[in-house]
């Protein structure tokens, strides 16, 4: 039973809306607001009916002392005929609605049943944001550094915007955690959050996973099969490695994303839908729409808000928060008392290049949990790779460059140099250098070949 408040300087009227709505609510009558006001403090009222005109009271500003302590609970005004102005007024100011009196009883709880659906659904809302808020720390998706204050800003910017959404970044940066937490926090957040990974079905049944197909329209369609985009209807459809997505499937998706409208495969009959789209690469779509392996057309239309992520190397003052948030996470889960991490070790971490960034850091904070014997992560317990890369940067190893070299000796120079100090790692040196790992297979292909 919700506890319903009702705030009038008539006892009369406080007692008979008693006597109606006591079997469905838990009541509270006042007439004195003074008396009702601390009430809000002590406890969680879910709905109040309030006169608007109480003698020296002012029902408006009743409603905005409640507002202030209790900003969820639902206010409905109680006025006369003739001060409906006044109570549309409230509304602006934050009532949800006003009944006048005379109060007609089946009219008043039809306005109680909006309220109850709409205070469900706004409690529900704030008990996702706050599940969301706890599953950013769960996943170390915490930073103080610039970069990341600035992805939160935009992902709470567009939380109930409608435009697709194109997030970038590297493997690890937390890409779908970011879709989840637009959509958890938008007004879509009761309907489907939709999960498509692009890479990981096959060519040929991705458009069948994506739109559906009639039974008999390919060998092994023994039945009819709804698409996941009509499945996610009303909801959210997360495209992750949408890069990997063959361009003659690529024309199909825009024709939906521009028309709302599915044909499954073998079918004739057209299926409108209505889903917010959210994408996702870790790949330099640009390039590839220059190299004429992604559609330009289909990348501004993905490309309408961006979010780019920054790889854990780029915001290095967030690295001391993310351990010591791994740390207590992880040391209790486990059920080992591991304290803290020595400045040596602290150091190492601070020197790595990341190449898996935070989903990485963490694999590297379990390990060395569960293998040291101290109270305190030494640099022992971390991973050999991590060290003998410090020991790369401290031989300041000279890359041989002379006067009147060409730009291509220079750059071939380099990237043999660095290979090599990577010990032939591919991503770690593309990383270190600055240039995608697809960039520098095709330079050392073309190298191969000269």
């Amino acid at each position: 039973m919700y506890p319903v408040m009702i705030i009038d300087d008539e006892a009369a009227i406080c007692q008979s809306l008693k006597f109606a709505l006591e079997d469905r609510y838990h009541v509270y009558t006042f007439t004195d607001p003074e008396q009702a006001l601390p009430l809000f403090k002590k406890m969680d009222i879910s709905i109040v009916l309030l006169d608007l005109k109480m003698g020296q009271h002012n029902g408006l500003d009743i409603l905005q002392a409640i507002k202030r302590i209790s900003p969820n609970t639902i206010v409905i005004m109680i006025t006369a005929y003739g001060s409906i102005p006044s109570s549309v007024e409230a509304m602006h100011k934050g009532a949800f609605s006003y009944v006048t009196k005379p109060i007609h009883l089946d009219e008043l709880m039809v306005l109680l049943d909006r309220a109850e659906e709409y205070f469900h659904l706004t409690s529900k809302v704030q008990w996702l944001s706050e599940a969301l808020e706890k599953a950013h720390n769960e996943h170390g998706f915490i930073g103080k550094s610039p970069k990341m204050q600035e992805v939160f800003r935009m992902m709470d910017k567009i939380r109930d915007v409608d435009s697709n959404v194109l997030i970038t970044g590297e493997s690890g940066t937390g890409k779908e955690l970011v879709a989840k937490i637009i959509h958890y926090q938008s007004r879509r957040n009761q309907k489907r959050f939709q999960t498509i990974n692009c890479a990981a079905i096959p060519e040929n049944l991705l458009e069948s996973e994506l739109f559906g197909h009639e039974k008999g329209s390919f060998t092994g369609a023994f039945e009819k099969k709804q698409g996941l985009l009509a499945v996610a209807d009303k909801g959210t459809v997360f495209l992750d490695e949408i890069g990997e997505m063959e361009l003659t499937l690529q024309g199909k998706l825009l024709r939906v994303i521009q028309e709302r409208k599915i044909t499954p495969v073998g079918g004739t009959k057209e299926k409108a839908v209505d889903f917010r789209l959210i994408a996702a690469t870790n790949r330099d779509l640009l390039k590839d729409v220059q190299e004429k392996q992604f559609r330009q057309d289909l990348f501004y239309r993905l490309n309408v808000i961006p979010i780019h992520l920054p790889a854990l190397r780029e915001r290095k003052e967030d690295i001391p928060l993310l351990v010591e948030f791994f740390l207590n996470k992880l040391s209790h889960r486990m059920g080992k008392p591991v304290e803290g991490i020595s400045q040596e070790a602290l150091q190492v971490l601070l020197d790595y290049s990341y190449p898996g960034n935070v989903r990485e850091l963490q694999n590297i904070m379990e390990r060395a949990i569960a293998l040291t014997y101290s109270s305190v992560i030494q640099v022992s317990d971390l991973p050999e790779e991590m060290t003998k890369e410090q020991q790369v940067f401290s031989d300041h190893t000279l890359i041989p460059i002379y006067i009147g070299e060409k730009m291509e000796q220079v750059e071939r120079k380099v990237i043999q140099y660095n290979l090599s100090a990577m010990n032939g790692n591919r991503r770690k040196t593309a990383q270190l250098i600055g240039i995608s790992e697809r960039n520098l297979r095709d330079k050392l292909k073309k190298y191969a070949t000269e």
